[in-house]
């Protein structure tokens, strides 16, 4: 029998470093423990609940964005076969609705030219830290603890992050200046903080007003770029929230990420990018950052595809560009989850019982997470008890903190979004008893 050519083998030394970061597994832990323990309550997806989601509701979207293109812009339908088949305008089709439901929702008034429609809102991180980090010396600077969205981006693009801890009401700014000035002693530029100022993942924290205002003067007289994220600003306890960094950024310091995978629903895999600032070129001439962005995205996507964008844009159209409105259902369901949550654990874990013991957690204001400590190490050695004897998934916090040693160890994450109020109160009775074998 003849032998087939020999089996390439590649060294694992040879591939990109990031390759071998526990970060990078922390997404397909969390599977495995899920597939193994399919009857398990998990509190671990921050996706949004599902019984929001009608199928039936895609083809009218659909349909919405085509009468609106032919009979709004006049489009023929041989045009609008077009752009609903082909390869579109990299910077998006939807750019001039989402400014619209932006400037509904959130009070940003936003150029349609300064918004670059992304896929997700992943897709708009990574091409923006590839078109502001140039040099070595350049540092991101992240909340701590962080999404893993925006450290794994930077891990992929050899960019340096530092880590500023948040106090309980989010980023601490005093830390954040001292961190900025301690970087450029070193010879290094802070060119971006990346900042959630709404019910943060993992923390469920959110930044206080006057704060958002100091932390837009700092960024002033420190010039230094917020790349503010925002997927959880609709889904308060109290119906009504804080105005965004971006709706507040009167001098363009803010560069704003966002996405429809928690207003509208994920699998559309549609973001945005409002990228506002001018960009001074070699022969004096201005343009705006979007179109420098675009620049990058064609190589990495080439569009967003058209199919996602017109569901989307069909969306917006049908709720005359106003999700927060649209979302009170969702919003509504989210706020009883986390009061269930909330209630179940101070009665299953009174006060006098979990101080005695070392246990807490905050209370957010909104949002889909939030964080219990513990007086042992919450790991993974933790949660696959926690799965396998009670029936109940969570997060450890330390895969969430930019350097490994950097905190959480005795902390996790529970989310609250993708349950209903029955398996939440069952899940939080399971994880109870948990603690009960562990803690007390």
């Amino acid at each position: 029998m003849s032998q087939g050519p020999p089996t390439t083998v590649l060294s694992a030394d040879g591939l990109h470093g990031s390759l071998g970061d526990p970060l990078m597994e922390v997404m397909n832990f969390l599977n495995e423990v899920t597939s193994r323990h399919p009857d398990a309550i998990s509190f671990g997806p921050g996706r949004p609940y599902e019984g929001f989601f009608e199928t039936a509701r895609i083809g009218h979207y659909l349909d919405v964005y085509q009468r609106y293109l032919s009979q709004e812009l006049g489009r023929t339908p041989d045009e609008v076969r077009t752009m609903l088949f082909q390869y579109g305008r990299t910077n998006g089709q939807i750019h001039e609705l989402v400014a619209r439901a932006l400037r509904n929702d959130e009070g940003i008034d936003a150029d349609p030219d300064s918004l670059v429609v992304t896929v997700g809102c992943q897709e708009g991180m990574f091409i923006v830290l590839r078109a502001l980090f140039r040099d070595p010396t350049d540092v991101l600077l992240v909340s701590s603890p962080c999404y893993v969205g925006i450290t794994g981006a930077a891990r992929l693009l050899d960019i340096e992050t530092v880590h500023v801890p948040e106090g309980a009401s989010g980023a601490d700014l005093e830390t954040l200046r001292r961190t900025v000035a301690e970087l450029r002693a070193a010879g290094k530029r802070p060119r971006a903080f990346y900042v959630v100022p709404d019910f943060s993942n993992p923390t469920g924290s959110c930044l206080p007003l006057p704060a958002r205002h100091r932390l837009l003067e700092l960024a002033e007289q420190e010039d230094l770029l917020l790349l503010e994220d925002n997927p959880y600003g609709f889904f308060t306890r109290s119906g009504t929230g804080l105005p965004t960094l971006k709706a507040l950024d009167g001098r363009r310091r803010v560069i704003y990420l966002g996405s429809f995978a928690k207003t509208c629903f994920p699998g559309a895999r549609v973001g945005y990018v409002v990228a506002d600032q001018g960009v001074r070129t070699a022969d004096g001439s201005r343009r705006l950052l979007a179109d420098e962005l675009s620049k990058i995205k064609g190589m990495v996507t080439v569009n967003t595809p058209a199919i996602g964008q017109a569901v989307i844009g069909g969306m917006l159209i049908a709720h005359d560009f106003r999700l927060r409105e649209a979302n009170k259902p969702a919003a509504d369901f989210y706020r009883e989850n986390l009061a269930v949550l909330l209630d179940s654990l101070d009665r299953l874990l009174p006060p006098e019982r979990r101080e005695r013991a070392g246990i807490h957690w905050n209370a957010p204001e909104g949002g889909f997470f939030l964080t219990l400590t513990l007086p042992v190490p919450a790991d993974n050695a933790l949660l696959e008890r926690s799965a396998r004897d009670h029936g109940v998934i969570w997060t450890p916090m330390n895969h969430f903190y930019p350097d490994p040693d950097g905190g959480g160890r005795y902390q996790l994450r529970l989310s609250l979004s993708c349950l209903t109020p029955q398996q939440v109160a069952e899940g939080a009775r399971r994880l109870a008893g948990l603690l009960g074998r562990s803690c007390l």
